[in-house]
């Protein structure tokens, strides 16, 4: 009989869930990222509406491109998802600065995070049992 934890093994339905969550959460950081290098009138918009000068856009959405694309790659999907929660915090302290709504604006991203990570811990086992020690045996 082998000792095989839910730290050190992926079922398959695992695996897609993960995959499912990720691609949900590279598919939003590319629509974002994506509005905001073509500098959309929604973006920039937003932008002003929320303290910043226009001129951050582009720079914003490049930097949104380029965490996705990390998030998505497994050998860097962890780098990604820790520069993703950075990003996500920074647009918290956005959200709480101008008293926005809090269900809908200012925790979005927190929900975004959760479940950016939640796909991250199902499709990486090594994470998951570095993460999650007290996983039982089964």
């Amino acid at each position: 009989m082998t000792n095989t934890s839910l730290a050190t093994m992926t079922s398959p339905i695992m695996m897609w869930c993960g995959r499912v969550l990720s691609g949900l959460v590279v598919l939003f950081l590319l629509f974002d990222g994506t509005i905001k290098v073509l500098e959309m009138d929604i973006a920039t918009q937003t932008t002003a509406q929320l303290g910043y000068p226009v001129s951050v856009v582009f720079g914003l959405g490049i930097l949104t491109l380029i965490i996705a694309v990390l998030y998505a790659i497994p050998r860097t999907s962890v780098f990604g998802g820790i520069l993703l929660t950075g990003l996500l915090g920074g647009a918290i302290a956005t959200h709480l600065r101008v008293a926005s709504p809090i269900f809908t604006h200012l925790l979005f991203p927190a929900y975004l995070g959760l479940v950016a990570w939640g796909g991250l811990l199902l499709r990486d086992a090594p994470l998951r049992g570095l993460l999650l020690p007290w996983t039982t045996e089964i």
